[in-house]
């Protein structure tokens, strides 16, 4: 009896899953966009998730062997940037600072920004595309009903916004040592609506983070091999803790429990990031 019930369920389940899976691969299409901020676009690869474009190369050797490193706040390509709020790009930009230097504190030494280090991470936006904030809006009021009646419900497939950007490593003496082209768009499971132009962007600003951090943190394809786990002090990083050195502390807090309550309720980014510290 329990034997023909478990295969009585399996194509429910398995129907499930590929409803789920249609659901997540429903996201918006953000092409690589190259920019010209980096010292050198050549020998990069092609690589990526089921989500995430990317373009890669890493001296794995150097990396390895760096200990220290600092960032230079991230751009704004002009392109991208113009039709934007300046107080939300500057959000944007300080989350992709906030989330590499919470990645990268888990194996170098980050240090301040007058400070020599092995390496130099800089990074670009070199596209957004706007999250349509009427959109969105429905979303959130839909997705908070229904989590009040504990039925799971994903966004409207239309109007999702995403993010494409660069970044490089640099050694002592100017060399590039990494760099990476990289581009993700929101989809209708995993990105909570935001009621604001750069909602989506700001959401995926800390995945890009993560993924060049990690591949500076590997000396390798941060998206091939076993997925590292975090050190527990990014993970209370994350949550709004002091950070593990001090240069990150220009960043700002992560807006953590604060945060996530935010993105649940579907409010702009601004309304628990504060963004960088005052210099």
């Amino acid at each position: 009896m329990t034997l023909s019930i478990q295969l009585s369920e399996m194509p429910a389940r398995a129907a499930i899953c590929a409803v789920l899976l249609a659901l997540l691969s429903s996201c918006a299409s953000v092409p690589l966009k190259q920019g010209a901020s980096l010292g050198s676009y050549a020998g990069m690869a092609a690589s990526g998730g089921s989500l995430t474009k990317a373009r890669l190369r890493v001296n794995s050797a150097a990396v390895l062997a760096a200990q220290t490193v600092r960032i230079v706040p991230t751009a704004v390509d002009n392109a991208a940037g113009g039709s934007f709020d300046p107080k939300d790009l500057a959000l944007l930009t300080n989350a992709v600072d906030r989330s590499l230097c919470m990645g990268l504190s888990d194996r170098f030494k980050v240090v301040g920004s007058n400070q020599p280090a092995d390496l130099v991470v800089h990074a670009t936006v070199t596209d957004i595309v706007a999250t349509n904030r009427a959109v969105a809006a429905t979303s959130a009021v839909a997705t908070l009903g229904a989590s009040v009646a504990l039925v799971p419900i994903p966004r409207i497939p239309l109007g999702l916004g995403g993010l494409s950007a660069e970044a490089e490593a640099v050694g002592q003496d100017g060399s590039q040592q990494a760099a990476m082209i990289w581009s993700r768009g929101a989809n209708m499971l995993t990105t909570k609506a935001r009621i604001s132009q750069v909602g989506d962007a700001y959401s995926l600003s800390s995945q890009f983070g993560a993924d060049f951090s990690r591949m500076l943190t590997k000396g390798q394809d941060p998206f091939r091999g076993t997925p590292s786990i975090r050190l527990m002090q990014t993970i209370k990083t994350s949550l709004g803790s002091d950070p593990k050195y001090d240069a990150c502390k220009a960043f700002g807090p992560a807006p953590g429990i604060k945060g996530a309550i935010a993105g649940q309720l579907g409010l702009p980014p601004g309304w628990s990031d504060k963004g960088a510290a005052a210099r």
